[in-house]
């Protein structure tokens, strides 16, 4: 029978966020209840509540989640009852033309549970990312639940569900960052931050970040950067091109998702170099480029979808890694905080005083 459970909505643009009791149905074919053991707050969330997304209010919040699987519906192989798994917002369809040229991380056909939770009332709710994990428990469809090994921590695995895998997948399978390759990242939040951890891992020589905060460039300095360029008081273009012996980056990686940021990213790459867009911009931005400039630079221009990943691939990968400790996924987690406490991580994210701030249910 249906549960009554507490969860982080947003009533409407722009108000504050508050906890209520929502209503879980049973999981009908094809999905999983799934308690929910910790939920990163990520900026998509904030765009959300900020009617960026679109104004499907009311919202139920969070998205970057791992928890246990309580009970599946009818058919569900993927996952049985007492799985640890994070929580994907890709699910792949497996049928879409993306999927059957095997091709899957592009799925065209992703999907989220067919029923809805709603308020006490019975007033529907839009899950974020069709995931909505700032609440106990959460319905998703099946496959947006990926196991991994429960050995490690929720608020350190459910990472994966969003943010540093966007990063690192931005870095490794969008940008397909090489060997020696030289790699600017604009804009060292959690996902820029992420993508130097990736570019890292796959073996970039030089690795420049670029931001306009000192705190946040002395993080992706611990993180693996090389190099850093306060944007603020340098030109970037120039100060990657100064690092790169005239010529620009292999791979450049906007993480902001704004016209300006990537027209940096676009003008420091190198001839035949690749810009990787992963920050998520606003329906109302519009970027102008001379198309000569695009045709006479070469290269590559790219779109990184979710870290184009491929979760039941990458998810247990990066798990593997972090407990080999070769990537520090715990280096993530600023600060863990209280459900109610999700308004006021907004405010310490939009300051620039936490890379990520994690709900522990």
């Amino acid at each position: 029978m249906p549960q009554h459970v507490q969860g982080v909505i947003a009533p409407g643009r722009n108000e504050p966020v508050r906890v209520e009791t929502i209503v879980i149905p049973d999981p009908g074919p094809g999905e999983a209840v799934v308690k929910i053991q910790a939920c990163g707050v990520c900026h998509t969330d904030l765009h959300y509540k900020q009617g960026a997304i679109n104004d499907e209010f009311p919202f139920l919040l969070g998205h970057e989640a791992a928890g246990i699987v309580e009970s599946v519906g009818e058919g569900v192989t993927e996952v049985t009852p007492g799985d640890f798994v994070v929580l994907n917002w890709r699910a792949v369809c497996g049928t879409c033309r993306a999927c059957l040229r095997g091709r899957p991380w592009y799925c065209f056909a992703t999907h989220n549970a067919k029923q809805r939770m709603t308020l006490l009332d019975g007033t529907e709710l839009s899950p974020a990312l069709g995931i909505g994990a700032f609440a106990e428990k959460t319905l998703v469809a099946a496959g947006q639940c990926t196991k991994v090994d429960p050995a490690v921590a929720p608020e350190v695995a459910g990472l994966l569900g969003c943010g540093v895998m966007a990063g690192i997948g931005a870095a490794i399978n969008t940008g397909n960052v090489g060997r020696g390759d030289t790699v600017a990242v604009i804009g060292c939040g959690g996902v820029g931050d992420a993508a130097v951890v990736g570019s890292r891992l796959a073996g970039a020589a030089k690795i420049i970040a670029v931001d306009i905060d000192d705190r946040k460039l002395e993080t992706a300095k611990a993180m693996g950067a090389t190099h850093t360029v306060n944007s603020r008081s340098t030109d970037p273009v120039e100060a990657i091109r100064e690092l790169t012996g005239g010529f620009g980056a292999d791979v450049v990686i906007e993480a902001v998702g704004r016209p300006e940021t990537y027209q940096q990213a676009f003008y420091a790459r190198d001839l035949a170099g690749t810009v990787v867009l992963v920050g998520v911009p606003t329906p109302e931005m519009k970027l102008e480029l001379p198309l000569l400039d695009v045709f006479g630079r070469g290269g590559a221009l790219k779109s990184s979808w979710y870290g184009d990943c491929l979760p039941s691939r990458d998810f247990p990968m990066l798990i593997d890694l972090h407990q080999q400790g070769r990537i520090d996924l715990a280096a993530f987690v600023t600060e863990t905080i209280a459900l109610d406490e999700v308004e006021k991580a907004f405010a310490r994210m939009h300051e620039g005083d936490v890379l990520r701030s994690v709900v522990v249910l």
